[in-house]
């Protein structure tokens, strides 16, 4: 049945009057700021990002500089932090270098970052969020994600209103403004709050995302810059639907574990959900001997087993680690730990693995050890984890095979595949 555009669910985002027909302006006080979506009364996951955060505090503080261009960063060899709008008019973007923004805006104001303040404002912000809902999970000082499923009794509302309700508290009591995605998963939300700032409010639906994602460039997928997107482009790939019509092995065998990620994400599939952050600083695996071991050839399948075992853990809580940890004990009982860190993160057993045994080869001089244990610290959000490495071409290879054997061992079991690594090794108390 074709949805009937007179009772498409909406209301201003200014006097909050519900609105009925699609006039473009509310019915009630005229303001240009209505929201309407079909799937507007039964989308829970929001992700809020505060508007130029950094730039709108100096505003806020400062009204003489509401109208000019404020750009927050360094001296002339410093980069640039956040950019006012004003300032992004004239080509001004964060991380650019300072010289090349002041030729493209010389009359910018540039202002040295006070992070204590921007760090007091982003509490106070979060604050409120937490007042709406204790599924809070804070990206950044000035961006979140929040889930309001079940709620709406709480406050009288449907998660649409109060997060309008929110947005407009947040200008006038603190002074700055937020833009506000709403959508049924964490990618589509973060998407959502990007497509009208300042001041947005945008919904996306799970009826219209694989159309609306189609036309739109790969880079929209978190975790493809421009080395990756370059990789894709030279493949002929250039829009998320190109990624669409393929299959999932496919872009795993071609991109290792990050295939997988396209491959879902290009249809809006994202199934991370909306929690604290973990408190947990780690996540590792140990193992401690019947016999004491000393020969390198004797500790590598086990080390291999607990990779497996992390990476597991890492993938199954949605998160990643960008240092590898190696523990070992010797048979007198004297620690020995040992740590790299890794250009990006990972939740990969190979990465992880092959970390490992470089801090093995150099501690594997005749000691005797009667623990080892492998692990990863620095924790963070996977979507940056694992990207191709275009320099070692077999890496990718061997993240599409750890992609397949995840989904065995999913199916019939953590034992049904193993590596020849691991097979046969049985030198370890479990």
């Amino acid at each position: 049945m074709t949805p009937n555009p007179d009772k498409t669910p909406g209301f201003c985002r200014d006097c909050l009057a519900e609105q009925k027909g699609q006039a473009r302006r509310c019915t009630a006080c005229g303001s240009p700021r209505v929201v309407r979506h079909e799937e507007l009364n039964d989308l829970t996951l929001a992700h809020i990002d505060c508007d130029a955060f950094y730039a709108a505090v100096e505003k806020r503080d400062n009204p003489e500089l509401a109208d000019k261009p404020v750009i927050i960063g360094g001296g002339k060899r410093g980069v640039v932090s956040t950019a006012c709008y004003i300032a992004r008019i004239h080509g001004v973007r964060s991380a650019m270098p300072m010289y090349k923004a002041l030729e493209a805006c010389p009359q910018a104001v540039v202002i040295r970052p006070d992070m204590e303040k921007y760090v007091k404002v982003g509490r106070e912000v979060r604050t409120m969020m937490q007042a709406l809902t204790p599924l809070v999970q804070p990206l950044s000082i000035d961006e979140a994600f929040l889930e309001l499923g079940g709620t709406q009794r709480l406050h009288s509302d449907t998660p649409a209103q109060t997060l309008a309700k929110f947005a407009r508290r947040v200008e006038n009591e603190i002074g700055i403004t937020v833009s506000v995605g709403l959508s049924y998963c964490k990618f589509l939300a973060k998407v959502a709050s990007d497509l009208q700032k300042p001041r947005g409010f945008s919904v996306i639906g799970r009826a219209e995302a694989v159309d609306f994602l189609a036309p739109r460039p790969v880079t929209t997928i978190w975790g493809v810059g421009k080395s990756f997107a370059a990789m894709l482009e030279a493949d002929g790939i250039r829009t998320i639907g190109q990624l669409q019509t393929m299959e999932e092995t496919d872009l795993m065998r071609r991109y290792g574990s990050i295939g997988q990620r396209l491959a879902r994400l290009s249809r809006g599939i994202d199934d991370r959900q909306v929690h604290l952050n973990d408190p947990a600083k780690s996540v590792s695996s140990e193992t401690t001997f019947f016999d004491d071991i000393s020969r390198y050839d004797e500790l590598v399948p086990i080390l291999r087993s607990l990779s497996e075992k992390v990476s597991w853990r890492l993938k199954k809580s949605g998160i990643a680690g960008n240092t590898v940890v190696l523990k070992m004990k010797t048979a007198d009982f004297r620690s020995r730990t040992r740590n790299r860190r890794l250009e990006d993160p990972t939740q990969l057993a190979d990465r992880i693995f092959r970390t490992g045994i470089e801090l093995l080869e150099r501690e594997t001089d005749g000691t005797k050890f009667r623990l080892i244990g492998i692990g990863v610290t620095d924790l963070c959000d996977p979507v940056r984890a694992d990207p191709p490495d275009l320099i070692d071409k077999q890496s990718m290879r061997r993240a599409a095979a750890e992609g397949a054997m995840d989904k065995l061992r999913e199916k019939f079991g953590k034992k049904t595949v193993e590596t020849g690594y691991t097979f046969g090794s049985g030198k370890r108390d479990g």
